[in-house]
C-alpha cells in the first residue's frame, strides 16, 4: 500500500515576501525613471526644433534689417551704421550667451521624482 503525501501548499516565507515586494518596488521605479527619460527626451526635441527655427528666422530677419540700415545710409553714414549694427548684434549676442550659460548652470536634477520616490522607500525600510 501506498501511501502519498499531499504536498503542502506553504504560503512563501516572510523573507521571501519582502524579497519579491522589494523587486516589484524597484522594478516600479525603473519603469517611472524610463517614463521621465521618455519625456525629457521628446521635450528636448521639441525645443531644438523650436530654438533651431527661430535661430533660423532671427538670422534672415537680421540679415534682411543689416542691408536695409546699409541702404538707408548709404549716402550719408555708410560705415557709421554698419558699426551701430554690429555692435548692436554683438551686445545681444553676449545678453543670449550669459542667459544661455545662466539657464544651464541652474537646470533642475532631471529625476527629482524618481529620487524621491527611492528616498520614500528607504524611508519606508528603515
Amino acid at each position: 500500500m501506498t501511501t502519498e503525501r499531499p504536498s503542502p501548499q506553504s504560503s512563501p516565507g516572510p523573507l521571501r515576501r519582502i524579497v519579491s515586494s522589494a523587486f516589484a518596488i524597484f522594478e516600479t521605479r525603473l519603469e517611472l525613471l524610463g517614463i521621465e527619460l521618455q519625456e525629457e527626451k521628446e521635450r528636448l526635441i521639441g525645443v531644438l526644433f523650436l530654438g533651431l527655427a527661430a535661430m533660423m528666422l532671427t538670422m534672415m530677419a537680421l540679415i534682411t534689417l543689416t542691408v536695409l540700415i546699409a541702404i538707408f545710409f548709404w549716402d550719408t553714414y555708410r560705415w557709421q551704421s554698419l558699426v551701430g549694427v554690429t555692435v548692436a548684434y554683438a551686445l545681444v549676442a553676449l545678453f543670449c550667451g550669459l542667459r544661455a550659460r545662466s539657464g544651464l548652470h541652474d537646470a533642475p536634477n532631471m529625476f527629482d521624482e524618481t529620487l524621491s520616490e527611492f528616498r520614500k522607500d528607504r524611508d519606508t525600510f528603515r
